[in-house]
């Protein structure tokens, strides 16, 4: 468990907290970590199905360690100077004309809903 934590996790998640994750994505990362997990341990007869790997990773699951990542970053970039680019390019609006269909899922929506209050991502000095 000690080396998925400290070699494969991080290799995995290398700039995570710029991604936007759909749910397709979070269902194979998902997957991906379970047969990571079940590798770890061996053989099949030792951990026979997915509930026992979340008691054996006390549901820090990647999907959850990805999360806490983006809202940390959020609360990084918001701490920085007005001026800096980081900043500006989170707080910036584009006007440009829309695309026929359904709107891209946007990162900043992503980071609300991990949030659970849009107050805190707006105002977001206290998302630390």
């Amino acid at each position: 468990m000690q080396i998925y934590k400290t070699l494969l996790r991080p290799v995995v998640t290398y700039g995570s907290e710029t991604w936007t994750l759909t749910k397709s994505d979070e269902n194979l990362l998902r997957i991906f970590e379970r047969k990571i997990l079940q590798k770890a341990y061996g053989p099949i007869w030792r951990i026979r199905n997915n509930e026992e790997l979340n008691r054996s990773i006390n549901g820090e699951d990647i999907v959850k360690f990805i999360k806490a990542q983006r809202i940390r970053w959020v609360g990084h970039v918001k701490r920085m100077e007005v001026g800096a680019m980081p900043r500006k390019a989170m707080e910036g609006r584009l006007f440009v004309g829309r695309r026929k269909g359904r709107p891209r899922l946007r990162w900043m929506d992503n980071v609300v809903a991990d949030l659970g209050n849009e107050d805190k991502a707006v105002d977001g000095d206290d998302a630390r």
